[in-house]
């Protein structure tokens, strides 16, 4: 039985622009199952390890246009994935909402705490020094977490608290993400709605 008690929460989305073409099949509620095909590796990388350990079994396949830069592919992968995640919440019944997590990688260490509270909103510190980690450049790994909250309606703070490795500052902000998420997606038992107001949003 997944956490859902049964509940299948489950979305394919697509977008295609004529930047990028994103196709995302996701399960809420999977084992980790991950297939990630961007172009760009350190990319993969990074939405790998946030579907891992969010629990999450993830197919995203992006076709972008990487002859120009690795914008428009960071973005669109981010949008849709997030798109993605907020059809499978659906109507976000008996959803836990909340989720905090600290998670380490070596010297670096950081903290995400998220609300699944469908209004969006984006606060990400990474502290980053070098202007690419591979083939991404540094500032759109921050732009890839606002934008994941942007469209699965979630309120989203991360914060890396040391290190000195920009790419375990980074992977470690992914970690911290995808388990404080792992928690706040959960479902349990008491009010239909997580709010005292018996709405989200």
């Amino acid at each position: 039985m997944n956490e859902a008690n049964s509940i299948s929460r489950k979305a394919e989305r697509a977008r295609q622009t004529k930047e990028t073409k994103v196709e995302v099949r996701l399960d809420l509620d999977g084992t980790g199952q991950v297939e990630v095909q961007t172009g760009l590796g350190f990319l993969d990388h990074m939405i790998h390890s946030l579907a891992f350990h969010a629990r999450l079994d993830l197919r995203l396949q992006c076709d972008g246009d990487l002859d120009v830069d690795d914008h428009h592919t960071v973005e669109d992968c981010a949008l849709t994935l997030g798109a993605a995640i907020d059809e499978a919440l659906g109507a976000r019944e008996g959803v836990v909402r909340f989720g905090s997590a600290y998670a380490p990688l070596d010297e670096a260490l950081a903290r995400a705490v998220i609300d699944l509270s469908q209004r969006p909103s984006a606060h990400v510190e990474l502290g980053l020094r070098r202007p690419t980690i591979g083939n991404v450049a540094c500032e759109n790994l921050a732009h890839f977490l606002r934008s994941l909250a942007q469209t699965s309606g979630s309120t989203l703070h991360v914060d890396v608290l040391r290190g000195e490795n920009d790419h375990h500052r980074v992977e470690a902000a992914f970690k911290a993400t995808a388990l404080a998420f792992r928690q706040a997606k959960r479902v349990e038992t008491g009010p239909s709605i997580a709010s005292t107001k018996g709405i989200l949003g």
